[in-house]
């Protein structure tokens, strides 16, 4: 029997795919990843909890669950960036290197140690393999599709992974949970930061960068307000602000770092909220060759549509981006992704916009 081991979460998504795998006749067994240990007696942190879904799910199967903690490894290789990035002005996706560096690498290095043929997620994403090539698909559910969160995993990660929740809908997901009276069946998803939850950012981030106050002033020069540190705030944010006065909405529109302001907007379709094009660095790709520059689609964040685009490759290491249509608060630090259809080919951290 082929030994697959599945990271449970202790979310209803990686429970039913534990339960797929059992069915399609694999060797399953459960592994629950603790990887912050700061505050992790605060109301905010769900580790406990989490932990205890996770081996009630394993109990109901019957399959074994091992507690694995990659705390260091997830300091060392995630937290310490994402500090670094916010640090200087920028808006990481930890999301990102947190499934390249820990559940694709720490926890496949764990499994493969312990006699894994693989290792499977929750997330909603196809592996499709083709002459020994394996391609990273959308996943079907187009309200779920998690390949954005994917990008950066190489073949050989790909190679030794599955997503049995890739052809599903959330609905059948929770039905089928729901069905096998899971105690996460009903359970709300995480929108927290990788491996350390919900919490208020702004205080959590508090914690561990240093604050400077500054003003808050639009383009023109006009001063509006003040900041509580430029970490705390992204392109394209509206709340938070609290700026007075009549009008449309303000959005933050762009930080100027030397002197520590934060420029502002109204309006959600102020020009320089918009961009034609990004430049981008530290690509990573999918496939074993890099994608040819041409025309594709891309996304700058999750959740967006697919907006048509040209790839340029600089010889400086650099690539562009340059959109049919602009997009609407491309912010540096995030990534940008490329699609060919529905397949997923890999991307960049964005860099700075390009008018």
């Amino acid at each position: 029997m082929t030994n697959i081991t599945v990271g449970l979460s202790g979310g209803v998504d990686s429970s039913v795919a534990a339960h797929i795998l059992q069915q399609q006749g694999f060797g399953v067994r459960g592994i629950f990843m603790q990887n912050w240990e700061d505050d992790d007696n605060d109301g905010y942190c769900s580790i406990k909890e989490d932990s205890l879904d996770a081996i009630a799910v394993a109990d109901i199967l019957g399959i074994d669950i091992d507690l694995i903690n990659f705390a260091s490894e997830y300091k060392d290789r995630v937290f310490s960036y994402f500090l670094d990035e916010y640090s200087a002005g920028r808006t990481p996706n930890p999301d990102i290197l947190c499934n390249s560096e820990i559940k694709f690498k720490c926890f496949l290095e764990h499994a493969l140690q312990h006699d894994a043929a693989a290792i499977a997620t929750g997330h909603y994403a196809r592996k499709i393999e083709r002459d020994g090539v394996h391609y990273l698909y959308k996943g079907l559910d187009d309200s779920k599709d998690q390949s954005y969160f994917l990008y950066r995993l190489s073949q050989y990660q790909l190679s030794y992974a599955l997503f049995p929740l890739g052809e599903m809908k959330k609905t059948e997901v929770r039905e089928l949970a729901a069905k096998l009276k899971l105690p996460t069946a009903h359970k709300k998803d995480s929108t927290g930061i990788c491996f350390i939850g919900e919490r208020p950012f702004r205080q959590f981030l508090q914690k561990y960068l240093p604050t400077y106050a500054g003003v808050m002033r639009t383009p023109e020069g006009k001063i509006v307000g003040e900041h509580c540190g430029l970490s705390f705030y992204t392109i394209g944010q509206r709340k938070g602000l609290n700026i007075g006065g009549a009008g449309e909405a303000w959005f933050v529109a762009g930080k100027d770092l030397k002197n520590n302001e934060l420029i502002v907007v109204q309006g959600h379709n102020h020009p320089l909220l918009l961009s034609q094009g990004l430049l981008m660095n530290n690509m990573s790709y999918t496939l074993p060759e890099k994608p040819p520059a041409g025309k594709y689609t891309a996304k700058t964040r999750y959740r967006m549509e697919d907006a048509l685009c040209e790839l340029i490759y600089q010889e400086d290491g650099y690539a562009k981006l340059i959109f049919d249509n602009p997009q609407w608060a491309v912010t540096p630090g995030q990534s940008a992704v490329l699609y060919d259809g529905d397949c997923c080919l890999g991307g960049g951290i964005i860099v700075s916009t390009i008018d």
